[in-house]
């Protein structure tokens, strides 16, 4: 072998050993207080009917088809959508769901890129309010590593989280009548 020949194997071989070495797992959390109970707040996400008022993917693509399936709300609970390029095409469906404290939701994305990740909501009472916290977490493979090492994806769907949780603040405070 060349010199050169053996110094892009050793090049590509010591990425690939970063990439492997990457956490194999990821968590992205957001929080923010809304100024109304825990009972006013709840319905927002055990409803997905009800995303479209403050769901930031729902401004990103207002074309986007969408559909909903077996509960109308709360466990069991389905929500489908098909959007453009930044939006994706997956599904998500509601597997637990307590009333005015937690609801955990199985999301799965079928593209960009192929994934399944838990999300989960938790709405916990303050004197200002009730403290709402986003949490997606999910395993990542090679290629998710590869793109997590060159892509701050915390920022970038924390980002979209935070915008989320100002529109369900936005409309919950809205309409709020504690």
């Amino acid at each position: 072998m060349t010199t050169a020949l053996i110094i892009v194997l050793a090049a590509i071989a010591a990425v690939l050993l970063i990439v492997a070495m990457q956490p194999a797992e990821f968590r992205i959390v957001r929080s923010t207080t809304i100024a109304a109970s825990p009972e006013k707040v709840f319905p927002e996400v055990n409803d997905f009917h009800n995303w479209k008022a403050w769901s930031p993917w729902a401004k990103i693509d207002p074309a986007m088809k969408d559909s909903y399936d077996r509960a109308p709300a709360g466990t069991g609970a389905s929500y489908y959508w098909n959007g453009n390029k930044k939006v994706g095409e997956g599904h998500m469906t509601i597997t637990d769901s307590n009333p005015s404290d937690l609801i955990c939701i199985k999301l799965e994305f079928m593209r960009p890129f192929a994934a399944i990740n838990d999300v989960e909501f938790t709405f916990k009472p303050e004197d200002s309010g009730t403290l709402v916290t986003w949490t997606m977490t999910g395993r990542k493979n090679l290629m998710a590593k590869a793109f997590h090492l060159f892509v701050n994806v915390d920022k970038m769907v924390g980002g979209d989280f935070d915008k989320g949780l100002a529109s369900m603040k936005a409309v919950v405070e809205g309409g709020a009548k504690d």
